[in-house]
């Protein structure tokens, strides 16, 4: 792949012609403390192809994957096997290339995939409909908060104690943005109930998290009643989609609408990303839902059909009366959710569900019996805290050494709350006893 640089001359007549003197000029808008003095430390001037495919191959060697040893890092992004079929269904190329459809009807093939989603979304969380779908679990917990202000015409959201930080962040920074409010209670280990007694008259929603960003399971069905005798509205949100496999789903506990991430299930951790948004709600909210609504319909001709029933982005014919902002609809990751989903079916996924527990269970039995450790989280699907004698920064670095990826230290998440021996860790159907014990033993010797 070949670098074309502009020249001098290339640039003279951009600037002249959106009507900038300088390349500076055209950056005004841009503040003094977001702008580089000069060239970036470290990075060297030009380089060659093969030099830069070196420098950063070497680079990458650095990384250590989740799958060469112990792993125990959860928060939101799990590591989950994902079969080897997933990849050769999303790889084939009508799927590769698929996108948003913006003249849906042609793309039947494209439109059923999403419809497929759409299903079983809706009865992952045992919610009315799904949209197809979301950027990411916090993205689509900050669309259900203003959607939820749309619906009630308030403009207060409450953010339970055990939310994701990261979830917490994107809602606060929209609702910001459109003039809302939002409350964040204290931060809790075990603290989702404390959203019944917060909501008030001037509440358009409470967001809670099963389980939360600890690992700790609650039945939240107290706070959907709350909520509702306030006239506001219940957000129920998940990071860990496969736990929807064993513990009370959304609807189940009265929620309005359910949020959450699809990446456990058909998508690789990945750096960080791309990931998928699960999006569910109640019938009656349907026409306030962002994003895309793909229908099943008959032709002419009798025949089945699908069509894209509700769009309301503003790409689409909504413009500035869109309900949502949102961009795509995260094509690809969605089809590997649902052909993963597709897979597992609905025993599958009480069995991986199940395998997950199991070995958090085993996890936390391991961990527990070190000197000095406890356990924090009361109740749990694969993931909990837990607080070390010793300050959590430096136990999970002894850990590397040691081979093992030991987990999240809390004061990441939450710098401000005195959490600095308190370390947050999962386990899949991908931790094996071996990798356990390794934890249990490396621990044993830090401490």
């Amino acid at each position: 792949m070949r670098y074309l640089p502009l020249t001098d001359d290339d640039r003279k007549v951009m600037l002249k012609e959106i009507g900038a003197k300088s390349v500076d000029a055209f950056y005004a808008d841009v503040p003094e403390g977001a702008r580089l003095g000069g060239k970036v430390a470290g990075l060297p001037d030009h380089q060659g192809e093969l030099a830069v495919e070196r420098h950063l191959s070497n680079l990458a060697a650095k990384n250590r994957s989740a799958s060469s040893g112990p792993f125990f890092v959860g928060c939101g992004a799990y590591k989950h096997h994902i079969p080897a079929s997933v990849d050769m269904v999303i790889q084939r190329s009508e799927f590769l290339t698929t996108y948003t459809p913006y003249q849906p009807e042609i793309a039947q093939g494209t439109l059923q995939t999403l419809f497929e989603f759409q299903t079983q979304v809706a009865a992952l969380t045992a919610m009315d409909v799904a949209n197809a779908s979301m950027y990411d679990g916090s993205t689509a917990c900050a669309e259900a908060a203003v959607m939820a202000c749309r619906v009630t015409r308030r403009k207060k959201v409450i953010l339970s104690g055990g939310l994701h930080p990261h979830y917490a962040a994107a809602t606060r920074l929209l609702c910001e943005a459109q003039g809302l409010e939002a409350v964040h209670l204290p931060v809790s280990v075990d603290g989702e109930l404390a959203l019944a007694d917060a909501v008030d008259d001037e509440t358009a929603c409470v967001i809670g998290q099963s389980p939360n960003v600890f690992g700790t399971v609650t039945d939240m069905s107290g706070v959907a009643d709350a909520a509702h005798a306030k006239k506001a509205l219940f957000v129920s949100v998940f990071t860990e989609a496969v736990s929807l496999g064993l513990v009370t789903p959304p609807g189940e506990m009265g929620a309005d609408i359910a949020v959450g991430e699809g990446q456990s299930i058909g998508v690789p951790l990945g750096f960080g990303g791309p990931y998928v948004g699960l999006f569910a709600c109640t019938e009656k909210l349907v026409r306030q839902m962002p994003g895309r609504l793909c229908g099943e319909t008959v032709d002419a001709d009798g025949k089945r059909g699908f069509v894209l029933t509700l769009s309301t982005r503003e790409q689409h014919i909504r413009r500035d009366k869109a309900t949502s902002n949102i961009c795509t609809n995260s094509g690809l990751c969605a089809l590997a959710f649902t052909a993963h989903m597709t897979l597992l079916g609905d025993k599958g996924l009480r069995g991986l569900a199940l395998l997950n527990h199991e070995a958090a269970c085993d996890l936390a039995d391991a961990l527990e019996a070190v000197p000095g450790v406890e356990i924090l989280t009361p109740r749990f699907f694969n993931e909990f805290a837990f607080r070390t004698p010793m300050n959590a920064e430096a136990v999970l670095a002894m850990l590397d050494e040691a081979g093992v990826v030991g987990g999240v230290r809390a004061s990441r998440l939450f710098p401000a709350e005195h959490m600095g021996d308190v370390i947050i860790c999962a386990a899949t159907e991908c931790t094996t006893p071996e990798d356990i014990a390794a934890y249990a033993a490396a621990l044993k010797e830090i401490v």
